[in-house]
């Protein structure tokens, strides 16, 4: 059993816990870390580099060229991990660590112990950890909260915690096809996933885990103007898929996962294109 963990990166030179990282792979022959450079401007490509020469194997960077976003970064990772034999479950943390190994270990446990799961999701709502935010992201999440929870009808306390893991065989599901926002992908895996699964059977399918701490990084890349977006770019969501759900007649997915054609070089053993 391995797992890949998916580290989108866009600017991170200044963020990157590069010890942290590097402390981990080595001594976690479990996993595999696959760090996504989202046309970064400034040396991230380089920071990434060097993490990468202290575990060469253990290590892989897909270096986007053009940035496109969290979505597009995250599911970029996900393609390539998905492609490759040798691993068991994909997930994905924030290049800043606000989720840490150790919470995120967790999760993998979890999936690992319980057949029935297909997800398993960090959550900053449930439970006793310690959680670190400002009043502005609180307010703001409680009114994004409110939203979601229109949207999917599912009793979610926590949709956007950057921190959740994958079998396999669920991402041409969740992956399939590109995201609608850049940001807010989160909640259409959700949707995908209800969809796929049904409405019954969709909360037996996954499981949401309280962190044991979670601290919020200043220098966000959502910027103010991104944030008052967040409600129309979620009533975009409701719209899109509630009016193509009306045009599927089948939850069927394949084996294989097809992508649109984009640059995307990997730099696990050497540079290759791949699908995007």
């Amino acid at each position: 059993m391995k797992t890949g963990i998916i580290i989108p990166c866009y600017n991170e030179e200044k963020r990157l816990n590069v010890n942290t990282f590097v402390e981990f792979i080595q001594t976690h022959n479990q996993y595999h870390l696959c760090f996504v450079n989202d046309g970064s401007k400034d040396n991230t490509l380089s920071v990434l580099e060097e993490i990468k020469k202290q575990a060469k194997t253990k290590i892989s960077i897909v270096d986007v060229k053009k940035n496109a976003g969290k979505a597009a970064a995250v599911r970029s990772g996900a393609r390539y991990l998905f492609n490759r034999q040798d691993v068991d479950y994909i997930g994905f943390i924030d290049a800043d660590l606000s989720t840490n190994f150790n919470d995120f270990k967790k999760l993998v446990e979890t999936l690992h112990n319980n057949d029935q799961f297909y997800l398993v999701y960090g959550s900053r709502g449930k439970g006793d950890g310690r959680i670190e935010r400002n009043l502005i992201r609180k307010v703001c999440s409680a009114f994004v909260k409110m939203i979601v929870f229109l949207i999917l009808g599912l009793p979610i306390e926590d949709t956007q915690c950057g921190a959740k893991v994958f079998r396999r065989q669920i991402i041409p599901v969740a992956f399939d096809k590109k995201f609608l926002t850049r940001w807010l992908f989160d909640v259409e895996i959700f949707i995908r996933m209800k969809k796929y699964f049904g409405s019954k059977q969709i909360m037996n399918r996954m499981y949401e885990q309280p962190l044991e701490l979670w601290v919020h990084v200043e220098d966000s890349k959502l910027g103010l103007k991104d944030s008052l977006k967040i409600p129309f770019m979620l009533i975009n969501i409701w719209y899109s898929y509630r009016i193509a759900q009306l045009f599927s007649d089948s939850n069927t997915v394949d084996n294989q996962v097809v992508f649109e054609e984009v640059n995307i070089i990997s730099t696990n053993n050497s540079n290759q294109q791949i699908a995007a």
